[in-house]
């Protein structure tokens, strides 16, 4: 029963226009795409330049040149360890490999300079060269990298070199993981895109109120009050 229909009926007029916006946002109305995808592009771009700590990774990976170490590694299967034997070829290191078992041996920098060249590559969208390099899916290229990290993290590890461990795992996250989410997206800086950044902001917290009045007036309009 409607107890104060001005509320009622202004609750209702705001619901109303909340749902019809509701769905304008889910429509193709942006080039195709709808508000949400546009908008979660938006954020991956400007977000993109503040995360690429690649070039101070490299510098460090360099400073571990000559840092021998000799590993061995499980990945999933044997199709992925012959791929990941190749990676490891490619960074200079001597690899045996005994179904999904890799044997490694090789310096440190040298590997890892080589994992973070391919992911340089991926997050500059030059994705291409790092296929060419191993002939399959760039992606694919970088997840081994990746998989092959984790694996080195564990091994050295169990092994006690624990400072090496944390740096692969620092370039296994900040380098090669950050690059492949990123891979396709292009960066941009907020400052190119203030405008749209604040409206999105404020466009959120409005919309968040605007449900919320929306409810409340749909329930004062019932009857319904809050009470201490």
């Amino acid at each position: 029963m409607i107890v104060d229909p001005r509320k009622f009926f202004g609750g209702l007029v705001l619901m109303t226009a909340f749902a019809a916006v509701l769905v304008a946002m889910f429509l193709p109305l942006f080039d195709g795409r709808n508000a949400l995808d546009t908008m979660d592009s938006l954020f991956n771009s400007v977000s993109k330049g503040s995360a690429y700590y690649i070039a101070e990774l490299r510098a460090e990976a360099e400073d571990r040149r000559g840092n021998a170490v000799a590993m061995t590694l499980d990945v999933a299967n044997e199709t992925q360890a012959g791929q990941v034997a190749e990676l490891f070829r490619a960074a200079g290191a001597t690899v045996e490999v005994a179904e999904a078992e890799l044997r490694v041996s090789g310096d440190l920098g040298g590997i890892l300079e080589s994992a973070l060249q391919d992911a340089d590559e991926m997050f500059a969208n030059a994705g291409a060269s790092v296929r060419d390099r191993y002939g399959y899916e760039e992606r694919r290229g970088l997840f081994n990298w990746w998989t092959a990290l984790g694996a080195m993290d564990e091994d050295l590890k169990r092994r006690n070199r624990f400072a090496e461990a944390a740096f692969v795992a620092k370039v296994k996250e900040k380098a090669v993981e950050c690059a492949y989410n990123y891979y396709g997206i292009e960066s941009s800086r907020v400052s190119d895109k203030i405008g749209l950044v604040l409206f999105s902001l404020v466009f959120y917290v409005v919309y968040t109120v605007w449900y919320g009045y929306a409810i409340i007036f749909l329930l004062e309009g019932w009857g319904f009050t809050l009470s201490h």
